[in-house]
């Protein structure tokens, strides 16, 4: 499993994408205000995503 890194685009649940600011041991914090449909979605700005939980979109 390859772990993300702070700046790299990552997708998780259902499609949503967000930009990695934050790398903990067990997670990543992502902020998902980079998606077209952010506020559509209403959505919180930050969420965390489990390093199992993702898949690296841009590096």
């Amino acid at each position: 499993m390859t772990k993300a890194e702070v700046g790299n685009i990552i997708e998780f649940k259902d499609g949503l994408r967000g930009i990695v600011e934050k790398v903990n041991e067990n997670s990543v914090i992502v902020d998902l205000t980079i998606m077209e449909d952010f506020t559509e979605l209403e959505l919180e700005e930050k969420t965390v995503v489990n390093h199992k939980n993702y898949i690296i979109v841009h590096a």
